[in-house]
């Protein structure tokens, strides 16, 4: 895959290795902030890795819930903000009416480790309406243990820095779909479904969605959102993430490493030949 300009900033190190010390040139994972604002009205300040910013906005716009159609995105307008640090600033468009900010409870800063920091309430999520999710979409478990490497494979900021996160949609071949890297998991997953989104194939119904880190609530949130039937995750979902997903009958897959994973919500979606109680 190709670098998303501004991406990546170099940078020099001093590098300690087995006794030896010397300077060196290195990569960073850049980040930046993001102010996203729905037609003129101010909605969130994200810190973002500068890349896919439209994708970025218009995912942000539908996970949260602030528009219900794709057709309500009615143009993109972006400027480089004032405040520097590779700051910019997004301004979607919008056709008739939306939620406005107040509603969504948000805070004004969204920090890249976590998507959900700013949310008052847990109930104002658990409230939204989310839509049900397909039934009939299945994977087989060689397929699912493919999907990890090649999800490494294609990320092309990571192989430089060391420093991203990914997420990325998968058919039930196990075919690459798109990916989409960013400093921050949440950002990542926005970026994804703001590209589906654009693409006009939301709900993402006959889709794995993989994400690099772990499987966090506001991961299966944007998920579930975005009408995505199985998430796995290399790592290990939290506790609220399990609740959510089963709650919504999500197919959750955690520690999805080389030829072992672990369902922890919505079984029947994994074509299993046989299951040995241990």
């Amino acid at each position: 895959m190709d670098t998303p300009p501004r991406s990546v900033e170099p940078t020099q190190v001093t590098e300690w290795d087995n006794g030896e010390v010397c300077s060196t040139n290195d990569n960073l994972a850049a980040e930046a902030p993001l102010q996203i604002l729905a037609s003129g009205e101010p909605l969130v300040v994200t810190m973002r890795t500068p890349g896919h910013d439209r994708e970025l906005a218009a995912g942000f716009l539908w996970t949260e819930g602030i528009i219900e159609n794709p057709d309500q995105i009615a143009s993109f307008s972006d400027q480089e903000s004032l405040h520097g640090e590779g700051g910019s600033t997004i301004d979607v468009q919008l056709r008739g009416s939306v939620r406005s900010p107040q509603q969504q409870q948000r805070s004004f800063l969204s920090n890249s480790s976590c998507g959900l920091c700013g949310k008052t309430s847990i109930d104002a999520v658990h409230t939204r309406g989310l839509r049900p999710l397909s039934s009939g979409f299945t994977v087989d478990p060689e397929t699912l243990c493919s999907l990890p490497e090649k999800l490494r494979a294609q990320q092309s900021v990571f192989e430089r820095t060391g420093g991203l996160h990914a997420a990325a949609l998968f058919d039930a071949r196990g075919d690459l779909v798109v990916l989409r890297e960013d400093i921050g998991r949440h950002n990542a997953v926005d970026k994804v479904v703001g590209w589906a989104l654009l693409q006009g194939l939301i709900p993402l119904a006959n889709h794995v969605l993989v994400v690099s880190g772990r499987g966090g609530f506001e991961i299966i949130q944007k998920a579930i959102m975005a009408g995505l039937p199985i998430v796995a995750s290399v790592s290990a979902p939290s506790s609220l993430a399990v609740q959510l997903a089963r709650e919504r009958n999500l197919t959750l897959i955690g520690f999805l490493r080389g030829r072992r994973f672990v369902v922890y919500s919505g079984e029947s979606r994994c074509l299993f030949e046989t299951h040995a109680e241990r």
